[in-house]
């Protein structure tokens, strides 16, 4: 059976998409800060349940131990944060966007390395990270500036990451998962978190070194960077 790793699993996207790989009898290995006051992670049979604050390096390093000789297929960065949606000039909480650069740029790459040894030992090596489509340049408008930064930042990573890996046969995809009715998309978003995960996880069946480092909508369609 393959395997996937989850961060920020508790809830969301990172909760529906151990689900839908569980129910596909895929070994899923869940992270979240607190996966024992998870519920919806207790509900997945077989899932395990791994605690993770994806910002602490020491315990990033501690995962990266305990899964030592464990082979990952995939590898989904989904862990994120928004920050406050009115940042801007003269609103700005600098240690709030520090902490948003944290969760989200810094924390996949640290997950990335950390996980290498492993996604080299999987059958599909593949990375695949959760950005959003407000991290686009080409599309961009005001408001929330760290959050579309730290999207921003995260892709240029990811595209990194894509040219780094490719040598060692390891594809990457940067997703953005539609708007969608979580806690960071409201009540009044487009998608359910289920309609969401089964794009996704389309767009990641069908990745590969020709697709890698592309940014993928959750149908599949390309988004200008």
């Amino acid at each position: 059976m393959p395997t996937v790793l989850v961060t920020g699993a508790s809830r969301g996207l990172g909760l529906e998409l151990c689900r839908q790989y569980a129910a596909e009898a895929w070994t899923v290995i869940a992270c979240a800060r607190s996966p024992d006051k998870a519920p919806g992670l207790a509900a997945i049979a077989g899932v395990r349940r791994e605690a993770l604050d994806v910002t602490d390096r020491d315990q990033v390093s501690d995962l990266a131990r305990r899964l030592s000789g464990v082979p990952i297929d995939v590898v989904i960065n989904n862990a994120g944060i928004y920050g406050r949606r009115d940042a801007g000039i003269g609103c700005m909480d600098f240690a709030e966007w520090e902490q948003v650069l944290r969760v989200n740029v810094l924390a996949p790459f640290a997950m990335a390395e950390a996980l290498l040894p492993n996604l080299r030992a999987g059958g599909q090596k593949k990375l695949a990270t959760v950005s959003s489509r407000m991290g686009s340049i080409a599309e961009a408008s005001g408001n929330a500036v760290p959050y579309r930064s730290s999207k921003a930042a995260l892709n240029m990573v990811m595209k990194c990451l894509a040219t780094e890996l490719a040598g060692q046969g390891i594809a990457v995809a940067v997703l953005h998962p539609g708007w969608v009715r979580t806690d960071m998309g409201g009540p009044g978003a487009d998608l359910s978190p289920a309609e969401s995960v089964a794009g996704m996880r389309k767009a990641i069946a069908a990745l590969d070194l020709a697709r890698s480092g592309q940014f993928v909508n959750y149908d599949g369609k390309t988004i200008p960077w």
